[in-house]
């Protein structure tokens, strides 16, 4: 059994959550993911080692972008991201 954890950025409401979790849920060998809007934790179960480029490019076609460690990038570098979208700001355009 094998766990990876990541950090979603841009999550706003429910849909979001729903939209991460059934992309993930989509990639080969992953067997539960548990997402929490609040701190954009995505956690990830699979029974081998999770395919870490499959999960971030799920985490992108949800719509999403899974944030870079801070120790893997030099400070200048990090970037704000936000959400473009309607309603509640996220992508998926609710209200």
């Amino acid at each position: 059994m094998s766990t990876a954890t990541y950090t979603v950025v841009g999550m706003t409401c429910g849909h979001c959550v729903n939209s991460v979790t059934e992309e993930v849920s989509q990639v080969p060998g992953v067997s539960d993911v548990q997402v929490d809007l609040a701190s954009g934790g995505l956690t990830v179960v699979s029974a081998t080692d999770v395919d870490d480029a499959a999960v971030r490019a799920a985490v992108e076609e949800a719509g999403y972008e899974v944030a870079t460690p801070a120790n893997d990038v030099p400070a200048p570098e990090l970037q704000v991201v936000t959400a473009e979208g309607q309603g509640s700001g996220c992508g998926c355009g609710c209200r």
